[in-house]
């Protein structure tokens, strides 16, 4: 499943990539079978590695008719404010995981957001990306 794109003329590309390469240098090292914050915890070590700036649990608050409500959500981690990634241990991505990216972004006005999987036993399967093509 996809987001139209249109706004973003780089959509990340570059950025992505090095994302990606890192993710699957974590799944090449630990495999299937753990817990989503181990990867978490070890992405971030990885992406921080590479120079990024990366969020981890980022809070995103909810703003409900112009109240702030900050029992809202955990964005995973968050690189160069660019890019959001969901990060999954499950034996299959359901469409709430897409919605609970596309939904992120949206409140974040974050562009790209990445879903990644690490329950696939090749990494490549588990990544799917997305890309607003404006903010509402």
């Amino acid at each position: 499943m996809s987001v139209s794109v249109s706004k973003f003329p780089d959509l990340g590309g570059d950025l992505t990539g090095k994302i990606i390469g890192a993710a699957i240098d974590v799944h090449k090292e630990l495999g299937v079978g753990l817990l989503e914050n181990v990867y978490e915890e070890c992405l971030y070590y990885e992406l921080i590695g590479l120079g990024l700036d990366v969020e981890k649990q980022a809070m995103l608050p909810v703003i409900y008719k112009g109240k702030r409500i900050d029992q809202g959500f955990r964005i995973d981690l968050r690189v160069n404010k660019e890019v959001i990634i969901e990060l999954k241990s499950c034996e299959e991505i359901r469409p709430v995981h897409r919605a609970q990216v596309i939904t992120y972004m949206k409140l974040s006005k974050t562009p790209i957001g990445l879903l990644i999987n690490f329950n696939e036993k090749v990494l490549k399967d588990g990544i799917q990306r997305f890309a607003l093509a404006e903010f509402s």
